[in-house]
């Protein structure tokens, strides 16, 4: 889960939260108040909108590792005529379906793409015996998603419950196989300025994705000194992240904005077990980041 790519999770924050920050201006119907729409359309729920954001995070050095480093992260999100578009790492999503104004249910489905770069860039691999196993080839994933989420839903009218799933598959044949992921993420603003999320997610993947990234052919286990292995599909990694983000410009729907994250991913099964996690890596992932958006 967290090569879906790198950057994934800290972009789930910075895309997250203004768009829940949007609804502490509804009452309990779930309108937006006149008034304030009127004298400043920056604050109005429905209007066309994007967010940019750019930070650093902290991750493993492949899918697995127990060495960590530090790269740049950089996302964008937009609703354009209740169109979204965001992106998640190097992923990115569009929702077809019109979002209703002033609606507390939001049925999401559209399109996704995804670049997957594995190990490619053995130079950024710390562990000598995985890069001695050799590069794995890149994969640009091309898939579909659907969810639905409520707003106003367990601690007041502004929170946000959702669910989403998604479907891609590789298309240049550098994995070869498939990836579905299940997602649940609730999201809460504190105030205009203040906002915490959960998320919980799952990757299930296909025996081709297993082989590539987690076997170990005869010829690397002499190369690399890790046993030979060979890995099947199944479910890969569970997750959890807890996401804050606070304006530093007095409204998180709008302006300049801070985010960090913090969150820890767990590898199962065959995965887990393969010598590329079990004896020069860890099952236990964990990943960090801080960054700043700006809300347009």
């Amino acid at each position: 889960m967290i090569h879906r790519t790198l950057t994934a999770l800290f972009a789930a924050a910075l895309l997250a939260t203004p768009a829940l920050a949007q609804d502490t201006e509804q009452g309990q119907t779930g309108q937006a108040d006149p008034g304030t729409a009127v004298d400043n359309p920056s604050l109005d729920p429905d209007r066309d909108t994007v967010t940019a954001g750019v930070g650093v995070v902290v991750i493993p050095d492949y899918e697995g590792s127990n060495d960590y480093r530090v790269i740049p992260g950089a996302i964008v999100r937009g609703k354009v005529s209740g169109i979204s578009f965001f992106t998640r790492g190097l992923a990115l999503f569009v929702d077809v379906i019109p979002e209703p104004p002033g609606e507390s249910v939001d049925i999401s489905f559209g399109p996704m793409i995804q670049y997957r770069g594995g190990r490619s860039s053995l130079d950024s691999i710390e562990d000598p015996r995985i890069r001695a196993l050799g590069e794995t080839d890149s994969a640009l994933e091309v898939g579909a998603w659907a969810g639905v989420s409520k707003t106003g839903i367990i601690t007041s009218a502004y929170d946000t419950l959702g669910a989403r799933i998604s479907y891609q598959h590789d298309v240049i044949g550098g994995h070869d196989s498939y990836v579905i992921t299940p997602t649940i993420e609730y999201g809460t603003p504190l105030s205009t300025t203040t906002f915490v999320g959960l998320g919980v997610t799952a990757d299930y993947v296909g025996d081709d994705f297993a082989r590539t990234y987690f076997s170990i052919a005869p010829g690397q286990s002499v190369a690399s000194g890790l046993p030979a292995y060979d890995a099947d599909g199944g479910f890969k990694s569970v997750g959890g992240t807890l996401i804050l983000g606070q304006s530093l410009s007095g409204d998180l729907r709008h302006g300049l904005g801070l985010f960090g994250l913090i969150g820890y991913n767990r590898l199962l099964g065959d995965f887990a077990d393969s010598p590329i996690v079990s004896v020069a890596g860890s099952r236990n992932q964990w990943f960090g980041g801080i960054g700043l958006g700006y809300t347009f």
